[in-house]
């Protein structure tokens, strides 16, 4: 079966802001790219218009930083989708928000993992993410209870590139958590890793402890999921300039970067910033379009 013989009948429901990169993704899965478009109004409401008629099979790209206005958007769209004709919906959200708090710490305290992933589950049947930040959850489908619930990592394809540009890298991850991506892209290429131990006091406020892996006169990258408000990163590349790196580079799936975060990570010794094009930056590097346009083609194919 050939990527388009895969999903001929199929369309893929974009925002304008995503033209680019769902038109490549389309055009790799043999899906025909079909825009949203939008109107908003001076009270802030949005007024939405899809094609006239929707294929019984349909995908909506929709990356999900800046999350809040982007879920009633898909509300709205998969709502409508149906209404036209789309029987089988799946959302392709290259990074998907709100998965990160998924206990209540406090009393009172709203999952929203669960919320939203119960949500996006009322409006789709399939989803496709990369690297979502599950961490006392095992697989996406408890979070999002869906019956295609599927998991790429920019873990491969970031790890190749840093091949390129620092061929005897070390591999070292800003936190715990970060271990799972770590060690897949170190394993790729027989690289050193190890990860350090951080202590979180605060959004922006956090203590870093490097491992006991050696770092003098070495190539070191640092790897994560999410790069958000930099302070991690920062921390962690000055202790390791500190300690003898001859390079600290940083390599992450999801370029988040709040305002002036870049700026911080630089400032404190980083090099080189290396991210995938699951949300749109300065830094991308590599791209997930043909991972994700294999997956829609396996799941046409699953159902054909």
């Amino acid at each position: 079966m050939t990527l388009v013989d895969a999903a001929a009948t199929s369309c893929l429901l974009h925002f304008p802001e995503d033209a680019e990169i769902a038109g490549r993704a389309a055009a790799a899965a043999g899906l025909k790219p079909c825009a949203v478009e939008r109107h908003r109004f001076p009270d802030g409401e949005l007024r939405l218009r899809l094609p006239e008629v929707v294929s019984p099979r349909a995908v909506v790209w929709r990356t999900l930083n800046d999350p809040n206005e982007k879920l009633v958007e898909l509300l709205l769209v998969a709502q409508t989708a149906r209404l036209l004709g789309a029987q089988h919906l799946t959302l392709v959200a290259p990074y998907l928000a709100y998965m990160r708090q998924d206990i209540a710490f406090n009393p009172g305290e709203v999952v929203s993992q669960r919320v939203v992933g119960k949500f996006l589950a009322g409006l789709f049947d399939a989803v496709i993410t990369v690297d979502p930040h599950l961490h006392r959850v095992s697989t996406l489908q408890e979070a999002v209870p869906v019956a295609d619930a599927i998991v790429l990592s920019g873990a491969p394809v970031l790890a190749d590139h840093v091949h390129q540009q620092r061929p005897d890298a070390v591999l070292i991850g800003p936190d715990e958590e970060s271990l799972q991506w770590v060690a897949q892209a170190a394993a790729r290429h027989g690289w050193d890793h190890a990860v350090c131990f951080k202590q979180r006091h605060g959004d922006r406020a956090v203590s870093i402890e490097l491992p006991a892996l050696p770092v003098k006169g070495r190539s070191v990258v640092l790897m994560d999921d999410v790069a958000s408000s930099g302070h991690t990163l920062a921390q962690a590349a000055r202790k390791l300039r500190a300690a003898g790196a001859a390079s600290v580079d940083v390599a992450v799936t999801h370029a988040l970067f709040a305002e002036g975060a870049l700026a911080l990570v630089r400032e404190s010794g980083v090099d080189e910033v290396w991210s995938t094009d699951c949300i749109t930056h300065s830094s991308n590097a590599v791209s997930m379009v043909p991972a994700l346009a294999q997956s829609l083609v396996a799941l046409a194919g699953k159902a054909s």
